[in-house]
């Protein structure tokens, strides 16, 4: 019989049952696949990640992430729930001031801050930002992610930004149009897998909260109706903000995102947008907090 360590970690919040769970699974060197995708299929959180062994000397850490439907190329909330795990409950950040995570798109930096001896937050760096267009006429858009044609702020582009998974990114006049809309996750779902976008993504500058971003992000393509915080699609929004020139391209930018106070888990992104010659240098980082500890047997 094989015991598996398993954690919920709530991230991108410091407060229990905000934020996005994510599932922290350890000792994946003696999972399966397939068992793998059964424990997230199982756990039934938006996103679970697995820790194994990196055979990339320059890693820590290999890791896979999973919904409860399919693998994924990159989590940015698995990243944050993984790390905060690691530095605080088995105090790797008094040994060391981060980690290097081998992921199916590349090396993912992370590093903890401290204050007065604390982790205050960890911080990934993404994988450098890309976007596409996407031709998508205005009414089937607004029909499958159920708001009114008017909301969508044309003031912006409608585009699919990728910081690991692609995003479709629809910017949106106000929160109260963001947190009203009702989609029709099954259109939703078969538009996203013919066009292999892994989440459809709502942001506005127009918020009654004290950010500089709301968000809110869908994902049925993948098996996750509404992630709650998302790491990786917010991310791959402040490359796209970048790439559009819609923020400053000549010094650095810090974003604070409101996430998931439509579906009652508020939490917080802090991300930070570096000039760079070829693409700008992305880092997103929050706090979590453990929820759960727990030994499942195979």
């Amino acid at each position: 019989m094989r015991k598996i360590r398993v954690y919920h970690v709530d991230a991108f919040t410091t407060e229990k049952f905000g934020g996005n769970t994510a599932g922290v699974v350890l000792d994946a060197e003696k999972l399966t696949e397939d068992e793998m995708q059964n424990i997230a299929k199982e756990l039934n959180l938006p996103e679970s990640v697995f820790l194994l062994p990196s055979t990339n000397e320059e890693a820590d850490y290999k890791v896979k992430f999973f919904t409860p439907a399919e693998e994924i190329n990159f989590c940015g909330s698995a990243t944050v729930g993984l790390t905060w795990l690691l530095a605080t409950e088995f105090g790797l950040a008094e040994k060391k001031d981060g980690i290097l995570l081998e992921t199916n798109i590349g090396h993912v930096p992370v590093v903890w801050h401290k204050k007065d001896g604390n982790i205050i937050d960890v911080e990934m760096t993404q994988v450098s930002p890309k976007t596409q267009d996407i031709t998508i006429d205005l009414e089937v858009l607004s029909q499958l992610i159920g708001v009114k044609a008017a909301s969508i702020d044309l003031t912006y582009p409608i585009k699919l930004a990728n910081t690991g998974n692609w995003h479709l990114l629809v910017p949106m006049k106000d929160q109260m149009d963001i947190d009203n809309a009702i989609p029709d996750l099954a259109a939703l779902a078969k538009h996203n897998k013919e066009h292999n976008i892994s989440t459809t993504h709502l942001y506005t500058f127009n918020t009654t909260k004290e950010c500089d971003l709301y968000t809110r992000d869908f994902a049925p393509g993948i098996g996750i109706p509404e992630d709650p915080v998302t790491g990786a699609a917010n991310g791959a929004l402040a490359g796209l903000l970048y790439l559009e020139g819609v923020i400053p391209q000549h010094e650095t930018t810090h974003l604070k995102i409101a996430q998931g106070d439509a579906i009652g888990r508020p939490g917080t992104l802090y991300v930070k947008v570096i000039p760079n010659d070829s693409a700008p240098v992305i880092k997103v980082a929050g706090a979590a907090t453990i929820t759960i500890r727990g030994i499942l047997t195979i």
